[in-house]
């Protein structure tokens, strides 16, 4: 579609003085795109992971040429205007005391090289029982862990996270580690998928009881989530405990499963 803007223009009938209504404001100064296609270029490559030369053979099949090289133009100043929105976005979660964080790998051109090199998203959640439902996006070239240093600054809440090592240093200066159940439960997920470990089976089946619990009590106010989550919730889980000092014990060092029990 074609946007047409009619500016109204006036003269006073004694000084003959021209005045006409503002260009109205628009995302690329002075730019053919409407915020609507440039909308639609950020979705189709951050969420829809279509490259910027599929949508340049998208566009041309449409009947609608647009070179790469004016839509990487495009993404490039579109990140500019939206960075006040993810400045105030990443200050609001970082007004939360418990906070989510992970690390995924992408694939980045190294140019002139031909080749991909590895680059990470880092993202950044409140908990999923919050009321903000946002999550903060972070590019880095590595997956060294200053880069999650750099990202929270002074925060002091508490990480939910795995167990890589860069988040470590995190918890010498004053940040509290809290454990990700979820990525605990696929260590036993895989195995129990790989090989019907009925210790893996076991496992899940606690994990299990303890979700059931946190489906129940997600929609109810923090004070009762907390009174439910440790009048039943804190018996499994230090069942749970014990059961994985017991199995531990069992098995010798090294195995897929002792693994599994170790993490």
């Amino acid at each position: 579609t074609v946007e047409r803007h009619v500016r109204g223009k006036w003269a006073c009938a004694q000084c003959q003085t021209l005045i006409q209504a503002p260009v109205p404001a628009q995302i690329i100064d002075k730019g053919l795109p409407t915020a609507g296609l440039l909308a639609q270029v950020l979705v189709a490559k951050y969420a829809d992971h279509q490259p910027l030369y599929r949508q340049e053979g998208i566009f041309a099949r449409a009947g609608m040429p647009i070179a790469r090289s004016t839509l990487a133009q495009w993404v490039g100043v579109c990140g500019v205007q939206l960075q006040p929105l993810v400045d105030a976005l990443k200050a609001e979660i970082l007004t939360h005391p418990v906070l989510h964080a992970d690390e995924t790998p992408v694939a980045m051109l190294d140019p002139g090289k031909k080749k991909t090199h590895r680059a990470y998203l880092w993202a950044y959640a409140p908990g999923v029982i919050e009321d903000l439902k946002a999550v903060v996006y972070d590019f880095a070239l590595s997956r060294a862990g200053e880069h999650a240093r750099a990202f929270l600054g002074d925060w002091r809440g508490q990480l939910v996270c795995d167990d890589y090592t860069g988040y470590k240093a995190l918890f010498t200066q004053g940040v509290t580690e809290l454990g990700c159940m979820a990525h605990a439960r696929r260590k036993f997920f895989d195995l129990h998928i790989s090989n019907k470990s009925q210790i893996a089976q076991e496992a899940l089946s606690h994990i299990g009881q303890l979700y059931e619990i946190e489906r129940q009590v997600r929609d109810i106010k923090p004070e009762q989530r907390h009174l439910i989550r440790q009048a039943q919730a804190r018996p499994i889980a230090d069942a749970l405990h014990d059961w994985l000092k017991l199995r531990r014990q069992q098995l010798t060092d090294g195995s897929a499963t002792a693994k599994a029990l170790d993490y």
